[in-house]
This record gives structure tokens, C-alpha cells and sequence, in this order.
């Protein structure tokens, strides 16, 4: 993806307010060869950039001065309740450096799957997307995970998907954490049947061949 950036020559926070007013967001980019530099960028275009996937997951074309570089996109501050971007920072690519980068998962072929069709188990997706290394030319925008063979009550975890040539996992404290469970459905319990030898309510009728029950004669009236 391409966005444009303008260089930006003032800072703090009065001249950031005042970019925010007039429709720019204030930003950074640091790393690689060069030193930080300061950037703004058009609020409503980043605004709906940020909105894309592909926009915080992969390698991005900025076109600044004329020249065009590429970065990845590290932080986005958010005002707390307006549709609002504060400030974006954005990390330089070194072709030549292994980076780390949270690659989202997209999984396919559930509801064509056994645990799915045959056994109407619930597929629950633990994780949404996985923290890799690889060059910046290996990056991929995301992984792809087939769940079409995933069979009744059964996990998958990352050492059962295949990663894109160069790309390798990176755990931190799990080694092989599961990605994927198929469970099967809760079963609501009947209720409990009646308890035997309960009284029968008042008035109610005889049971199947039963004589009915005699009726308690009244007192007679004293003369």
C-alpha cells in the first residue's frame, strides 16, 4: 500500500493541536540509515487507510519530498472517544534485517470441515493472528490456515499449519500453542422427573383402576 506524507518543521503540543484542526495528523518516522523525521499526514486519508488490514500487516510505500520509502507501521494514538488520530509512527525497513511482526490469520474451509458437517462441534479461532521473523521481503500480509480436515473435538496448533518460505514463529513462553479447537456442543439437560410417591394434589383425579378415596363424613348439627 502507498500513502503520502508532507515533512513537518514545527513540534509540540500547540502546533500538533493546530495541525489536528486543520485536518492533518501529526507522526514520526525513525529507524534505518536515517535520523527521525518528523511527518504529517491528511487525517481522512489515514483515517479510512487505517481501516485496511493489509495497512498495519504489511510493507508500506510512503512517498515523502518526492522520494518514496519503505515502513511499517509501529503505534497509532487514538483520541479516547472522537474518530480521531492523535499520532502515528512509522519504523523504517532495512531489507537486509530480520524483523518481528504480528501476521493475521484467515481461516477457510470450517463449514466444510467433519467436526462442522458431521459432528456440529463449535470451532473456536484462540488466536487471530501470530507474531513472525522473516526479511521484509518475505512478510507475508497474512497466513492462510485450511480447517476443511479438522476432525470432532479435535486442536490445531501452530507446528499443524504450513508458514510461508522464510517466516518463522515466534513464542514467548508457548512453544506450540494451539490456534484452533473444535468442542462439541453443549447439551441442555432435561428436567428431573417427578419424585415417586409425591403426594397427589388436592382434587386431583384417581390413578388408572384406583377406587376413589373415601370422603370424611361431617359432624351432625347439635339440636
Amino acid at each position: 500500500m502507498k500513502f503520502v506524507a508532507f515533512e513537518r518543521a514545527k513540534q509540540g503540543t500547540g502546533a500538533s493541536r493546530r495541525l489536528r484542526i486543520s485536518g492533518k495528523t501529526p507522526g514520526i518516522v525513525y529507524g534505518g540509515e536515517g535520523q527521525p523525521q518528523l511527518i504529517e499526514l491528511d487525517h481522512n486519508a489515514l483515517w479510512h487507510a487505517l481501516k485496511k488490514e493489509a495497512f498495519h500487516s504489511s510493507i508500506l510505500e510512503m512517498e515523502l519530498g518526492g522520494a518514496t520509502s519503505k515502513v511499517l507501521l509501529r503505534d497509532v494514538q487514538y483520541h479516547p472517544f472522537r474518530q480521531l488520530v492523535q499520532h502515528i509512527d512509522f519504523q523504517r525497513v532495512d531489507a537486509k534485517t530480520r524483523m518481528h511482526m504480528k501476521v493475521p490469520l484467515h481461516y477457510k474451509g470450517e463449514e466444510e470441515s467433519d467436526a462442522v458437517k458431521l459432528d456440529h462441534n463449535l470451532v473456536t479461532h484462540v488466536m487471530t493472528e501470530l507474531e513472525v521473523s522473516c526479511l521484509p521481503s518475505d512478510l507475508p500480509e497474512f497466513i492462510e490456515v485450511d480447517l476443511s480436515s479438522l476432525k470432532k473435538n479435535a486442536t490445531l496448533h501452530v507446528s499443524d499449519i504450513k508458514l510461508p518460505k522464510g517466516v518463522k514463529f515466534v513464542s514467548h513462553g508457548k512453544l506450540n500453542p494451539v490456534i484452533v479447537s473444535a468442542v462439541p456442543p453443549l447439551v441442555a439437560e432435561e428436567p428431573a422427573a417427578a419424585a415417586e410417591g409425591a403426594a397427589p394434589a388436592e382434587g386431583a383425579a384417581p390413578a388408572a383402576g384406583g377406587k376413589p378415596a373415601a370422603k370424611t363424613a361431617k359432624p351432625a348439627a347439635k339440636k
